[in-house]
């Protein structure tokens, strides 16, 4: 009976395999489409556009710090997300190889072997490029919007006339 029980979990985690590595390969994808949008909005940033926050306050002068602090939220939320869960799909991608390379190498298999480590360690250093690249976007961003928050602040406090 143990034998079906571990047999039955080996070839259930044998079928995340594809998935998780598509989704490794889509958020890696995704991580340098995030660092694309990071860089237009530092640029943009730099002309003194780019301010997502304050636009948002210009269009809608009674959004509350809450109401302002949820769309600051919502900006972050999915890069956040792929910072968070990529390097948990890295270490999924480098498990589930390691049981066929470790069978592989009982067998005295040396090229499955390869091949399953090869599987294993590309998934995790791509799993934990895309990590770093949302991570540090993330944070840079977190503090821009932060330094947005201070300047609506800022325009609320403002005499009425001042505020352009």
């Amino acid at each position: 009976m143990p034998n079906l029980v571990e047999l039955t979990m080996y070839q259930i985690s044998q079928l995340f395999l594809l998935p998780t590595l598509a989704l490794i390969a889509g958020l890696f994808l995704y991580a340098f489409w995030v660092l694309g949008e990071f860089a237009l909005l530092a640029i943009y940033r730099r002309q003194g556009k780019g301010r997502p926050l304050v636009t948002q306050f210009r269009q809608n002068s009674r959004l509350t710090a809450d109401e302002l602090d949820l769309l600051a939220h919502k900006e972050l939320e999915n890069p956040r997300i792929a910072s968070r869960v990529t390097p948990m799909l890295g270490l999924v991608a480098t498990m589930i190889p390691m049981g066929p390379a470790l069978k592989s190498l009982s067998d005295g298999n040396l090229a499955k072997v390869s091949d399953n480590l090869t599987i294993a360690f590309s998934a995790v250093i791509l799993a934990l490029i895309a990590a770093s690249i949302t991570y540090w976007v993330v944070n840079v961003r977190r503090r821009w919007l932060a330094e947005e928050m201070l300047e609506i602040e800022d325009l609320r406090n403002a005499p009425r006339g001042a505020q352009a």
